[in-house]
């Protein structure tokens, strides 16, 4: 499918891996000059390399946590035109309540929340330029269907919905859509992290881990982040013109709620 937007522009925050490097190559594939994002310059300049066979790629080292991230994108787009913001960050912590002090909400508040709201913030004016700005968060699964012992990234990728809704209708006479997707369990470095140190703890390989967790999904198997990005990339397409203000699941059928 041709997904209208070669020729375009697109900031892919959170690229060096997992579903926002799949993002970031659909795109290229797709025609858009990509600039790609992540606070780790190794991780980074890896991926650029691999994504250079694809299209043109731009990197940018940035952490959307510190408060000098709104300076450090200010200087590198400048007065550019944006068509595309995706903003790719995210992510959990695997925790009982109890166990969970001031810094771990703070420091997953920044990572899944404020990071977003620093891009967004700084950005607008370089979308504002654009025929056809979009937006596109990344949420989760849990803001619909909160998991056990994941009260914290619960919490904040509900207001990633919040977030979403909200920015659609601000943007709208502006001409920029905002949508989110909402993986469910996905092969990311978190999830082959956490699945590597609970096979350690409990004597069993990684794979039993990812087959144990895969039995609650009723496709029955985790997503490969490509499946994320291809949904990803027609949302933030000018095929989904007619779509803002919506989370879209991609998470094999986990989440049970009707809306």
């Amino acid at each position: 499918m041709d997904l209208g937007i070669s020729g375009r522009t697109a900031f892919v925050l959170g690229a060096s891996t997992g579903i926002g490097y799949a993002i970031a190559r659909q795109l290229l594939e797709a025609g858009v000059s990509v600039t790609i994002a992540s606070r780790h310059n190794v991780s980074l300049t890896t991926a650029a390399h691999r994504l250079s066979e694809f299209g043109d790629v731009a990197t940018l080292v940035v952490d959307a946590t510190d408060e000098s991230a709104s300076a450090t994108l200010n200087n590198h787009f400048k007065d550019d035109t944006l068509d595309m913001l995706v903003v790719a960050i995210g992510g959990s912590i695997r925790s009982t309540f109890d166990e969970l002090n001031d810094t771990d909400w703070e420091a997953n508040y920044a990572l899944n929340v404020l990071g977003p709201v620093r891009a967004i913030r700084t950005l607008v004016p370089n979308l504002r330029r654009s025929a056809s700005g979009s937006i596109l968060l990344l949420g989760a699964a849990a803001s619909k269907m909160p998991y056990k012992n994941q009260v914290v990234s619960n919490v904040h990728k509900a207001g990633t919905l919040a977030l979403v809704k909200t920015l659609a209708l601000e943007f709208a006479d502006d001409g920029i859509r905002v949508n989110a997707v909402a993986p469910g369990r996905t092969k990311t470095r978190l999830w082959l992290d956490r699945a590597a140190t609970m096979a350690a703890d409990r004597g069993c390989t990684p794979e039993q881990i990812l087959e144990e967790f895969s039995q609650e999904i009723p496709i029955g198997r985790f997503a490969e982040p490509e499946e994320i990005a291809s949904v990803a990339a027609f949302v933030v397409s000018e095929r989904a013109s007619y779509m803002t203000g919506q989370n879209i699941s991609v998470d094999g059928g986990i989440g049970r709620g009707l809306l």
